[in-house]
C-alpha cells in the first residue's frame, strides 16, 4: 500500500511538472518552467523510494502515470478521451494488472 502511494504521489508530480512546464512554454512563462523542472526533479526521487525492483516498479508506475495525466488532460485541459487513446489505455491498464498479479514459480 505504501509503494502504490508513492507511486500515485509520483505520478502525480510528474503529470504536474509537466503540466507546468507546458503552460510555461505556451506563455513564454520561465518561472512556470523553472517550478515544473523542480516538481519533475521531486518526482525522480519520489517514484524511486520503493523496495520494488526497477522493472516491476516501472511497469506499475507507467499504469498510474496514464490515469493520472489522462485525468488531468479532461480536467485541467479540458481535452477529450479519444477511442484510440482509450483502447490503448486499457491495454496499459492489463498490461500493469498482469506485472502485479503474476506471480512466477
Amino acid at each position: 500500500m505504501k509503494a502504490l502511494l508513492l507511486m500515485l504521489t509520483a505520478a502525480s508530480l510528474e503529470v504536474g511538472g509537466d503540466a507546468l512546464i507546458r503552460a510555461g512554454l505556451k506563455n513564454h512563462g520561465w518561472l512556470l518552467m523553472i517550478l515544473g523542472a523542480a516538481v519533475l526533479i521531486t518526482y525522480g526521487f519520489m517514484v524511486n523510494l520503493t523496495s520494488l525492483e526497477f522493472g516491476r516498479l516501472m511497469g506499475l508506475y507507467i499504469v498510474l502515470f496514464f490515469i493520472v495525466a489522462q485525468a488531468t488532460a479532461i480536467l485541467f485541459f479540458k481535452e477529450k478521451l479519444p477511442l484510440s487513446l482509450a483502447v490503448g489505455g486499457l491495454l496499459v491498464i492489463a498490461g500493469g494488472l498482469t506485472i502485479a498479479c503474476w506471480r512466477t514459480p
